[in-house]
């Protein structure tokens, strides 16, 4: 007989009575009945009831074992009574009767319940992490984010896509993050830099001739927590492909995402193949977001003209200085007292917004203080162009128009979860597209890239030198699923004299950009397929899934908001030798 398991912790059934077997796993639950001690034995794949007497020699020694203590039990299975048999337990019709027992590792008092699903604070779960993996659910996350990226990485092969790995330590990127820096012993004050994302060597192996390349690629940047992202790392399917369009790239990408989703979406709707596209200013237009959650049935309406020259003045002499009006739909709302318009009102001017009006339709008119200042046929058309009717209301946002676009989009989301109209159980996908190629920043007045620097103009260079650059759409992408941004791709800019030409509207000379990101401007300059990609996160993936808002809860072993790894107690200070041995000095600040 092996001498820790001849079968693991869930395997046992009925079929099994009257074997001898031999378990070892984790104690997850003691219950003494007196004469008799239960003893639920845990392991990777599940959990067994062991029972003991007192009468055994062996009773007072396990009687002494703590929970999360290790053993290793040897007896017969046997069939539990039928008043005692667990149905919700796949090992419940059955039960260990120990004759032999082995203490292979003893626990300590433990700093937090493992065999509860208790809070013990983010502090104590992240230092002592290995306790908390052991708990059912985090467990089951965990295990959930392994089978996740098996299936990603099967479904991309059956694609045709290849699996490379590109370096860890390389050089800056353009990505727009921190750097995570790492400096070199051998060349003296130089440094290495950890990959933002592995965009340059994905698009140097379609350089190279490779076809089509994917990875699951960790990531590093230098960045502020965020509940969708950890600081520091985190990790993206990374993939490429040659001689594609952008159809080319959503046609790949699309049955992936959705037979990922179908795998694991226990019971949940998953949009079809293929996505609905969602041009970028549209998406502002109708949802105030390029990330937008379509479980959420409002449409955000232009009232704009509806308020000018109206005798709502505040409205009126906005537009007038260039203002918009959007009209946020809140089905139902009408029937919910004033005291909800009031705290609404109050939620939005924490937002940091003037206020938030509103119109209520009942008996065949408006209410509010608004619809009081604006004439009837007014209040109709509003009404008619938001498709409402009595017992709704609408709420309206008035600001420049992209800042009014966003708060608008704010609104929405707050009134589809306040209202109870987003969709249970289903993930919505969808293609942001057609992202503008430049902004304007608004504090300095020049041209920026308002999105991926290396993506290809629509309209390609004739466009960059003949059209206003603030006009100019680029072949970049978002794909988004309830709300949540999975990922950004383009087709990239293959060209070298059209990389220089769009350097050069934000402002980059061409000695800047051969400076800056020489090694792909040379691989372009000897001969370059036409190429695109996109990454979608792991991370975000398996939170939707698992239905976590916390990327905390689906990664095995996060830093804390901090960017501290309490548990490993990183990062830490360096002895002086090895400081001395790379060529640094600190200069730290005061405390």
């Amino acid at each position: 007989m092996h001498p820790y398991r001849t079968h693991r912790c869930g395997e046992l059934r009925l079929s099994h009575a009257g074997e001898t077997v031999r378990l070892s796993g984790w104690v997850h639950r003691k219950r003494d009945h007196g004469q008799l001690l239960f003893v639920d034995l845990r392991d990777n794949f599940g959990l067994t009831q062991c029972v003991i007497d007192a009468s055994s020699p062996l009773f007072a020694e396990l009687e002494a074992v703590r929970v999360e203590s290790v053993i290793t039990v040897t007896g017969p299975v046997v069939k539990r009574d039928a008043e005692t048999v667990n149905p919700g337990l796949p090992t419940g019709e059955i039960e260990i009767r120990v004759a032999e027992l082995e203490v292979l590792s003893r626990a300590a008092v433990l700093p937090l319940q493992v065999n509860s699903d208790e809070d013990a604070g983010e502090e104590i779960r992240l230092r002592y992490r290995y306790l908390d993996l052991r708990r059912d659910k985090m467990h089951e996350k965990i295990l959930l984010r392994s089978r996740v990226i098996a299936s990603i990485r099967r479904r991309m092969i059956e694609q045709g896509f290849t699996e490379f790995q590109t370096p860890i330590l390389t050089a800056g990127s353009p990505e727009g993050a921190r750097d995570y820096l790492v400096p070199s012993r051998i060349h003296p004050g130089k440094f290495y830099a950890l990959p933002q994302a592995p965009q340059m060597f994905k698009q140097l192996l379609m350089i190279a001739g490779f076809d089509r390349y994917f990875q699951i690629a960790p990531c590093f940047r230098d960045e502020d927590s965020r509940a969708d992202r950890s600081p520091g790392e985190f990790y993206q399917l990374d993939l490429e492909m040659s001689f594609v369009t952008q159809d080319d790239v959503f046609a790949a990408i699309e049955p992936v995402m959705a037979g990922l989703f179908e795998e694991f979406a226990a019971g949940r709707r998953v949009t079809e193949p293929p996505f609905p596209r969602i041009a970028f200013a549209e998406a502002m237009r109708k949802y105030g977001s390029d990330k937008p959650d379509l479980r959420n049935p409002i449409v955000i309406r232009d009232a704009t003209e509806a308020f000018r020259g109206s005798g709502f003045g505040i409205f009126a002499r906005a537009i007038e200085g260039g203002s918009v009006v959007r009209a946020i739909p809140a089905p139902g709302a009408g029937g919910r007292p004033r005291s909800y318009f009031d705290k609404m009102n109050d939620w939005a001017r924490a937002e940091g917004a003037a206020g938030l009006g509103y119109i209520i339709f009942a008996e065949g008119a408006g209410k509010g203080p608004i619809a009081k200042n604006l004439d009837a046929e007014r209040v109709a058309a509003i009404k008619a162009a938001c498709e409402l009717g009595d017992g709704d209301a609408v709420f309206f946002a008035c600001d420049k128009p992209r800042p009014a676009e966003r708060f608008a989009g704010v609104v929405r989301n707050r009134l589809g979860a306040d209202l109870e109209l987003i969709a249970p159980d289903a993930f919505r996908f969808c293609w942001i597209v057609d992202y503008p190629m430049f902004e304007l920043d608004e504090e300095t007045g020049k041209i920026e890239f308002s999105h991926n620097p290396f993506s290809m103009p629509q309209g390609g260079l004739e466009a960059l030198e003949s059209r206003d650059p603030l006009d100019i759409l680029a072949y970049q992408y978002d794909i988004v699923c309830n709300g949540v941004e999975l990922s950004s791709g383009a087709i990239r800019n293959h060209l070298p004299e059209v990389m220089y030409k769009a350097f050069s509207i934000a402002g980059y000379s061409q000695q800047e950009v051969e400076e800056r990101f020489s090694g792909l401007i040379s691989a372009l300059k000897f001969g370059a397929p036409p190429h695109g990609g996109s990454a979608p996160g792991i991370d975000r993936i398996v939170m939707l899934l698992a239905d976590e808002p916390n990327i905390r809860e689906i990664v095995a072993f996060p830093m804390n908001q901090k960017a501290e790894d309490l548990m490993m107690h990183a990062p830490a200070e360096v002895p002086q030798q090895r400081l001395d041995e790379l060529c640094l000095k600190l200069d730290l600040p005061p405390e």
